[in-house]
């Protein structure tokens, strides 16, 4: 009943206010030229009418925080001594209601005065609009004043400040640590630490070292003893230099692995010519592997000459990957199944057979036996003639 009473007040006050002000706005409309927009001093009074509702709630709803807070102090009373005096506790409510009623009071004057003395006191409409903006700061102001008194009644304000103290007790307690975790001590015995040099007004001061610092560094040293005696004397471990040959090795095994997996796809029994592609990739690896004993372009070195028509160990694609393959130990020629994969041994012997009959210059005399293609049909593997030179090797 009390809450709908309140309510009743508040928008009786409202309508009040609202039907004395409109004959002044009907009379000042008549000795104006009729507009579409509406004039800023009732933009501003429909403002004032607005805070004047939200005023009336929050009056109510401080009302009842201000039961709330009798009931509590009265709970806290019961608990206390009863030869304390009482009179401070229930003076503070009584005098902030009776600032709150007072307030909405005044402000309901000078509103209402704002209003019905348009017509004739307030005959230029700047001075009046100053008079409405001054009342709406008056409102705001009361409007926080308000939720101030709520949250100081209904112990929101209490619960922040113990919030606070209780964060300052923490973090002082945080600061507490870290000084002796430092052996900080206070400004006031900054005096028994002076040495008695002074620079340009700078004083030196004999600050103990952190506890932490020496820690550490004792730590450093064990940890330096320990891994000198583990890597250097005992050897029970590797050291960075072996465990990078180490995982060296194991790549090697993988890749070995992998090229060994890889071996049975393409071998001297089922190899073919590449494709440009397969001969350019050889090309790449003869460049970076093969030019050591036979030349840059086939030419010969150390090696045989790769582009005339004699061969030591047969001339065919086949013959040409095996020999890559396998090697020759007792000429020189090492073995590369372990370094490339099949299809890489493929794709250099189709590059030295690709280069055949270029004729590069420097090239060395002819060695072995001379090997022809053979025909369509015939035998892959070409035939081989004994030559005269290869009678003399």
């Amino acid at each position: 009943m009390k809450k709908k009473q309140c309510l009743k007040k508040v928008m009786l006050f409202a309508g009040i206010s609202a039907c004395t002000a409109l004959p002044a706005m009907a009379a000042d409309q008549a000795q104006q030229t009729p507009r579409l927009l509406l004039d800023v001093n009732m933009v501003l009074l429909i403002v004032i009418i607005f805070l004047l509702l939200i005023i009336g709630m929050l009056g109510f709803t401080l009302r009842a925080s201000i039961d709330v807070y009798r009931e509590r102090k009265k709970v806290q009373a019961a608990n206390e001594d009863k030869g304390k005096n009482k009179g401070p506790e229930y003076l503070k409510p009584l005098l902030t209601l009776a600032a709150v009623f007072v307030g909405m009071q005044v402000f309901g004057q000078e509103d209402a005065a704002a209003v019905t003395a348009v017509p004739n006191p307030f005959t230029e409409a700047k001075v009046l609009r100053y008079i409405l903006v001054g009342v709406i700061a008056l409102e705001l102001l009361t409007i926080f004043a308000f939720i101030y008194w709520i949250r100081f009644f209904t112990g929101i304000e209490e619960l922040r400040k113990a919030h606070a103290v209780a964060k300052k007790e923490r973090y002082k307690g945080l600061r507490t640590w870290w000084s002796r975790a430092n052996k900080l001590k206070p400004i006031e015995e900054e005096d028994a630490l002076d040495v008695g040099h002074s620079y340009d007004g700078i004083r030196e001061l004999d600050n103990a070292t952190p506890p932490w610092f020496t820690i550490a560094f004792i730590a450093s040293i064990v940890f330096g003893i320990g891994y000198l005696w583990r890597y250097h004397v005992l050897h029970a471990a590797p050291n960075q230099y072996e465990e990078y040959e180490i995982a060296v090795t194991k790549g090697n095994l993988k890749v070995a692995s992998y090229l060994k997996s890889k071996g049975d796809a393409v071998n001297e029994n089922t190899v073919v010519m590449a494709d440009a592609a397969g001969i350019e990739a050889g090309k790449k690896l003869y460049t970076a592997n093969c030019t050591a004993c036979h030349g840059n372009a086939g030419q010969g070195g150390v090696g045989p000459n790769l582009t005339d028509d004699y061969w030591l160990h047969g001339g065919s694609v086949k013959e040409v990957f095996k020999t890559i393959k396998l090697g020759v130990v007792e000429k020189g020629m090492m073995s590369w199944k372990d370094v490339f994969s099949a299809e890489q041994i493929a794709e250099i012997a189709s590059y030295i057979k690709s280069i055949h009959g270029t004729n590069p210059q420097g090239a060395k005399e002819p060695q072995g036996d001379i090997y022809k293609e053979a025909a369509a049909g015939a035998d892959s593997t070409g035939a081989a003639v004994k030559s005269d030179s290869s009678a003399a090797r």
